[in-house]
């Protein structure tokens, strides 16, 4: 039975799964809340959800749980590796400043979709959302905040939490780790027992993430059946406009504005998009840029032709500062629905800081799940109020899957049209007809990039 079950294509697995997820989240929608016990007004044992819904809950979480439980030592290991191999590449300067030019562009095109699109649909004021629901208890965010978390506080930006618990700063994590990938190039000769050590360090944390993500199709179940089970349609009807307006943004990034760049390149569009349909695909059901990397590293490689040498340094910058659907398309409609909906006016200077916040500070959705840390970032630079962020919270997690799928399409994508402008990327690799299965090669060992 596993035998059989192991020769289905990984995409397909997916795909039962992504249907038996929303039949399952419907099933347990049907069945409604279970009460639990309540004491002054306070749960102290059960649950509202009931036992269907509680199951998908547990499986996707845990789920996200292992995909976080492994970003710490994946970023750590990545950067630095993806810096020291810059050495093998010729000329890395320009490569590195090419990749951070597209990051740039592709980035405002999106944002001035996004603008146009709520400028157009008039999501703030097409929404049948409760003013009740304006409220947000979480975390701020601001450039102050912005620049003083680029400092760490420790080498691996841990910090505790209200509850006692450890969390890490992402942004923390990468500026950390750029300074030792910086630091062992310009060490040199004597570096090379320690990026020997981090590449082994890096080839068994891919492979730990290798057997996560065998487990994509389980916890795609869950936290599709969730997603349905507890917002189901009423969420999507209040927040219609806004969601369909988000959506529309990545359609036509991905079936527009991508495809256009890769023609103007000599690029097939389709077969790009056979290419790196594995990593889109994990991305939309895991919902991080982070937990896809490897994927992502290897299609770029093995399925579109760009230099490994080159896709180990483009990728893993990408998966932290590469954020079309999160830090682009997506705040700039939420800043406008949250204008719109508290009667607030923007002008044509709080347009251009929409775009600048979107070019400038993507790096701070860092590549986890959810786009809050973008969104109030953006919302504190115009001067709009955070408690508009209560009124989005209910349809995130349905928008972050598109959003996460449009990240990765374009950090395989910007890799390739530079590989593409600087005669470095094997056209052949790109337009053959079989492709690789990312997942079944993530699993063999590989040889290190530098070799």
């Amino acid at each position: 039975m596993l035998s059989r079950l192991r020769r289905v294509p990984f995409a397909a697995q997916v795909l039962i799964a992504l249907v038996l997820g929303v039949a399952l989240g419907l099933v347990a929608r049907a069945i409604g809340t279970v009460p639990g016990s309540y004491v002054d007004g306070q749960l102290v044992a059960g649950t509202d959800q009931n036992w269907l819904t509680s199951t998908l809950d547990t499986i996707g979480s845990t789920f996200v749980s292992l995909l976080r439980v492994i970003v710490i030592p994946l970023i750590v290991t990545a950067i630095i590796v993806s810096i020291a191999n810059l050495k093998q590449v010729g000329n890395a300067a320009r490569l590195a400043g090419q990749t951070l030019l597209w990051f740039a562009i592709t980035a405002l095109i999106a944002v001035s979709i996004g603008i146009g699109l709520g400028l157009l649909t008039q999501p703030g004021r097409n929404s049948s959302v409760a003013a009740s629901a304006a409220g947000y208890e979480g975390t701020g965010g601001s450039w102050w905040d912005f620049l003083t978390g680029l400092v760490p506080a420790n080498i691996l930006g841990l910090q505790g939490s209200s509850d006692g618990s450890l969390s890490f700063n992402v942004l923390q994590l990468i500026v950390v780790s750029v300074a030792v990938g910086i630091a062992a190039l310009k060490v040199g000769e004597a570096a090379e027992p320690f990026l020997s050590v981090t590449r082994s360090a890096l080839a068994v944390v891919q492979k730990v993430l290798w057997w996560v993500i065998l487990l994509s199709p389980i916890g795609t179940l869950g936290l599709i059946g969730n997603a349905v089970a507890s917002y189901g349609w009423e969420s999507l009807g209040s927040l219609g406009v806004f969601v369909a307006a988000v959506y529309a943004g990545l359609v036509l990034v991905l079936g527009v504005v991508y495809p256009v760049l890769l023609k103007l390149h000599g690029l097939s569009p389709r077969r790009f998009y056979a290419g790196a349909w594995p990593a889109i695909q994990l991305g939309f059901v895991s919902r991080s840029s982070i937990g896809t990397l490897p994927v992502t590293e290897r299609v770029t490689e093995a399925n579109l032709g760009v230099p490994r040498s080159y896709a180990s340094f483009a990728v893993p910058l990408g998966a932290t500062t590469k954020m079309d659907g999160c830090a682009a398309i997506y705040p700039a409609l939420a800043a406008i629905f949250v204008a719109q909906f508290f009667g607030l006016d923007l002008s044509i200077t709080d347009y251009l800081l929409i775009a600048l916040v979107s070019v400038v500070g993507s790096a701070a959705t860092a590549g986890v799940t959810g786009a809050v840390v973008m969104l109030t970032l953006t919302l504190s630079t115009l001067g709009l109020p955070l408690a508009g962020v209560g009124l989005l919270l209910a349809v995130d997690p349905i928008l972050d899957m598109g959003r996460t799928a449009t990240n990765v399409a374009g950090q395989a994508l910007v890799p390739t049209i530079v590989a593409k402008r600087e005669g470095i990327l094997d056209e052949e690799v790109y337009a053959a007809t079989t492709t690789v299965d990312p997942v079944r090669s993530l699993g063999e060992t590989r040889e290190p990039a530098n070799a």
